[in-house]
């Protein structure tokens, strides 16, 4: 089997979703050769055609540029990507998906049936780097299972690697990251990771497995808990009169608080933050601590959705036959993800009450017609403000910050604006003629 030069290591993806494809085409761009695998034979065929799974700001030209370079490949399976061309991974990357159950724990099937088909195939030590996001303890039965399937008893070790990328800036959180955590059980696993993010500047962290898989799930429901404080506090400015814009600033400037994630609005969405919030509840629940905290940063959450549709109704009364158009689908700016995204929510409570809804997202609009039933899909904002009762912002799009207020003015029905993203400055629009409300800014 032939093996790379110069510090650079073979490596299979297993996975070629927002994680794993990522990864991917970064730790190609970083000079490693890398072969991304994925059950879907469709995903694979778009991937070796250049067409793009799924929207990620600057992917394309990354995987684009490694395909032609020769460092970036895909596979339907995990022996083929193992032994690609005659290359034999050194470390394996598990980062496929892992679906929260009703209960609040993460669905790790498809992590076991890769663990069992990667046991199957190592012919050499090779490092299985659990890559998702996943409660504690998650590689210590990845570790079970592959030795339970390891016939030949070839050395491995498992290594976790959790990711923090943010969907819209992904690929430059992965080539700049504000750090990369590794957990390890062995010197050797060490060496070997080292070697793979030499080539990344940023700050390499290395913990045990167990305090890596930890360390993820409590970043993202710290940040969750910053996003439900600040839309708590902007209740608190709605009934007070004081503005949560200038209350942010004035927190952000304490060096020991930070500005990042005091943007008050409808409450955050995506595949992320609730999931690992429902993780990490579950899992202090299960080791015998009730995390009372994140039940509330969850509860204010869902409270805040409703925000809107509250505002909504404060200035149509009866939403029984009026229409509602929705700037924005997906959870967030700069992705077409709607896994989670406060617009279902919110859709589904407009429809219950008998309104009409009419939508728009620049880039979701197809996989908002996947989860979205019963609303109008614009072909542009202007299209789905015509004759619209009331006029909502649900995602931050660029898009809509240079939207024509008068042509928008002039197709809706009446003038009225609800901004459940604090988009637009409440002085300019109520002078331009919408009867404008925001979160907690008077």
């Amino acid at each position: 089997m032939k093996k790379t030069k110069n510090g650079k290591v073979n490596i299979c993806i297993v996975g070629a979703g927002y994680v794993g494809l990522v990864s991917g085409a970064c730790l190609a761009e970083v000079g490693h050769r890398v072969v991304c695998v994925d059950s879907d034979p469709a995903k694979i065929k778009m991937l070796g055609k250049g067409i793009m799974p799924i929207f990620e700001d600057d992917l394309e030209r990354v995987v684009k540029k490694n395909v032609k370079a020769g460092r970036l490949h895909f596979a339907n399976s995990i022996k083929d990507g193992m032994h690609h061309g005659g290359h034999r991974a050194e470390a394996v990357f598990i980062a496929v998906g892992t679906p929260p159950r009703d209960d609040g724990s993460a669905d790790l099937s498809a992590i076991e049936k890769v663990s069992e088909q990667v046991a199957l195939n190592m012919t050499d030590y090779t490092v299985i780097v659990e890559k998702s996001t996943v409660p504690v303890s998650t590689c210590h039965w990845i570790e079970k299972t592959v030795k339970r399937n390891n016939k030949h008893h070839i050395p491995f070790d498992v290594a976790s690697n959790p990711e923090f990328l943010r969907e819209g800036t992904a690929v430059w959180d992965f080539l700049e990251p504000d750090r990369v955590v590794v957990g390890v059980a062995s010197k050797q696993a060490e060496e070997l990771m080292r070697r793979i993010y030499k080539p990344i500047k940023g700050p390499l962290v290395i913990t045990s497995v167990k305090s890596a898989e930890l360390i993820k799930h409590a970043s993202n429901s710290f940040l969750s808990t910053k996003i439900s404080f600040i839309n708590a506090v902007a209740n608190i400015c709605e009934k007070t009169g004081a503005n949560v814009e200038d209350v942010a600033r004035g927190m952000g400037l304490d060096k020991r608080i930070g500005p990042a994630f005091l943007k008050a609005g409808i409450g955050f969405g995506g595949f992320c933050f609730p999931k690992d919030l429902e993780a990490f509840y579950w899992l202090s629940s299960q080791v015998g601590y009730d995390f009372e905290l994140l039940k509330t940063v969850k509860d204010i959450n869902e409270g805040q959705k409703m925000w809107l549709l509250k505002k909504i109704e404060e200035e149509l009364w009866n939403l029984e036959g009026k229409t509602v158009a929705l700037l924005g689908l997906a959870f967030k700016p700069e992705t077409d993800d709607m896994r989670f995204a406060p617009s279902i929510d919110i859709v589904r409570e407009l429809l219950k009450r008998g309104a009409k809804v009419r939508g728009y997202d620049p880039v979701s609009q197809e996989n908002a017609k996947k989860c979205l039933k019963d609303i109008y899909f614009a072909k542009d904002a202007y299209d789905c403000a015509k004759g619209a009762d009331c006029v909502c912002v649900v995602t931050e799009w660029k898009e809509f910050a240079k939207l024509d207020q008068k042509k928008l003015l002039a197709v809706v029905k009446h003038q009225i604006m609800v901004d459940g993203r604090n988009l637009y400055d409440p002085a300019k629009m109520r002078d331009m003629g919408w009867a404008y409300k925001s979160v907690g800014r008077p």
